[in-house]
């Protein structure tokens, strides 16, 4: 009997091992600078719609980014977990999922609380839903080992795909719906990107893949950064862009894409576009804006904000991402342990590289 109950408890805690473990995981923790921190956390009980992913990479975003340093202008529900760009396999599943499997290899949307009945929702347009609540501000995100998804949000990476490339879907799939559906750049369009940041970046790479001229822009303390857009086949630009601007007929470029973190970036955009122009708005910045939108009416210019993304784009940027039309390895400064979140934060933050990775395992 001894020998019997012994082995019981033996399988019960190995087959229940997912269930009692405690992981590290990066936590912001309240609204003032610097409120990030490792702190070990239970993994989540999953409801019955619901897969347990365990998380192979998760990249660090400008939006995580902006939570450490507290200059960001989005409500947090506090204490979350940071981390909303990753990939995994699913360990578990809710008893009401279908169309998937333990050990199925996937990437998560974004959108992990929505309204089934709000009317962008019932559009296809759920990541316009004002209820929406994110991972990684609203509930917990993905810098841990494990972490609850909706089935809703999957989709299947191909085997080809490294989940160190796979887990950057989600900022490729922002720069998508901000130059394809968005913005609809063609083929000879010129195009000016402000911010080469990640997004800046990709917006810039996506951009070409339409047939686009593209030049993008950032300041003396971007040069590395502008040396790895060049890497997809940009010009690059320190500081005043005018001149390539209006190298074609002088009037100015078909479209600005701002991708800085800042609001005074849309004087420079509304300079720099031609009459009849897009300028397309993806950059986050909460400062007052302090000038003058009369070019705006004057050049007839149409200003489009770009936010997120849904279904059919995931889609189809895993396709390009699989195919190998997006290469994302350019960007790719390193991948570090959950441990070492800091070093990752401070390397992206201060321009070293332009996407820090990491990895939860």
């Amino acid at each position: 009997m001894k020998v019997h109950f012994a082995s019981f408890v033996k399988k019960f805690i190995l087959s229940n091992k997912i269930k009692i473990m405690k992981s590290a995981s990066v936590v912001n923790y309240a609204p003032e600078k610097g409120s990030v921190e490792i702190r070990e956390l239970e993994q989540p009980a999953i409801g019955e719609e619901d897969v347990l992913l365990e998380v192979a990479n998760v990249g660090v975003c400008g939006s995580d980014l902006h939570q450490w340093t507290a200059d960001h202008s989005w409500p947090v529900n506090y204490p979350v977990v940071l981390g909303h760009e990753f990939g995994g396999v699913i360990v578990e599943k809710g008893s009401r999922v279908t169309g998937w499997k333990e050990g199925d290899r996937v990437v998560s949307e974004t959108a992990a609380v929505i309204d089934l009945n709000n009317p962008m929702t019932k559009t296809g347009l759920y990541n316009l839903d004002p209820t929406r609540k994110g991972f990684g501000y609203g509930v917990n995100g993905a810098m841990t080992r494990f972490v609850k998804v909706p089935a809703r949000c999957l989709h299947k990476v191909p085997d080809q795909l490294p989940f160190e490339q796979a887990c950057l879907t989600e900022p490729c799939c922002v720069a998508y719906s901000a130059v394809v559906e968005n913005t609809r750049i063609k083929p000879g369009d010129r195009v000016i990107v402000l911010g080469p940041g990640t997004i800046g970046i990709l917006c810039a790479a996506m951009a070409r893949l339409c047939g686009a001229q593209v030049a993008i822009v950032g300041l003396e303390a971007d040069k590395h950064r502008l040396e790895i857009a060049r890497q997809y086949g940009c010009d690059a630009i320190i500081g005043d862009a005018t001149e390539w601007a209006l190298k074609r007929d002088g009037l100015g470029v078909d479209c600005v894409i701002d991708a800085a973190g800042a609001s005074i970036t849309l004087q420079t955009a509304l300079k720099l576009v031609r009459p009849n122009g897009t300028i397309t708005k993806v950059g986050w910045g909460r400062q007052p804006l302090g000038f003058s939108l009369d070019p705006l009416v004057q050049k007839n210019i149409t200003l489009q904000g770009s936010f997120s993304h849904n279904w059919p784009m995931w889609e189809r940027v895993l396709a390009l991402l699989g195919s190998g039309q997006l290469d994302v390895k350019p960007i790719i400064g390193g991948v570090w342990a959950i441990s070492e979140w800091q070093t990752a934060f401070e390397k992206m933050h201060k321009g070293e590289v332009v996407k820090s990775v990491l990895k939860p395992a």
